[in-house]
């Protein structure tokens, strides 16, 4: 990293971060109750701080995923592994959805739950918990295999 982007960044850092001690301190000068009971309070402390935090976390997001594709882009064969392994999550969730169930969800009484109608909704719920499990097994085998390849190679 070169020096002068290092000092630019050191100064945004700088500033989001006394940006962030003046909300800090107009939230202690108004008082836990005021900020509680009082909606004019609250519109005029607690918003912008929600807005500025909602700016920074946008921003932080944004500037990752540019530096991350302009790093992807900058060496091939890294681009290539990741699009390979977007390929295969691609893989698992297609698997996930084969075998998920758009059916009805019932509660202990047989029931259908609140929003548990038979549907996409469903069926995409049951893919989520298909495709963490199908990655937690695939995890639980790299995990044993590494940790047997350890024990024999002592």
């Amino acid at each position: 990293m070169s020096s002068k982007f290092s000092k630019i960044l050191s100064i945004v850092a700088g500033l989001i971060g006394l940006i962030g001690f003046y909300f800090f301190v107009r939230v202690m000068q108004a008082g836990d109750e005021a900020i509680e009971t009082d909606a004019a309070v609250q519109d005029a402390i607690v918003s912008p701080f929600v807005s500025f935090a909602i700016f920074v976390l946008v921003a932080t997001a944004i500037i990752a995923v540019l530096f991350s594709l302009g790093n992807l882009f900058k060496n091939p064969d890294v681009l290539k592994r990741s699009l390979i392994s977007v390929v295969l999550m691609g893989v698992v969730l297609a698997i996930s959805y084969s075998f998920a169930d758009g059916g009805e969800v019932y509660d202990s009484v047989g029931k259908v739950l609140k929003d548990g109608e038979a549907g996409a909704v469903s069926r995409w719920v049951s893919t989520g918990i298909n495709f963490s499990a199908i990655l937690l097994g695939i995890g639980l085998l790299f995990f044993i295999v590494d940790f047997v390849r350890s024990l024999l190679s002592k």
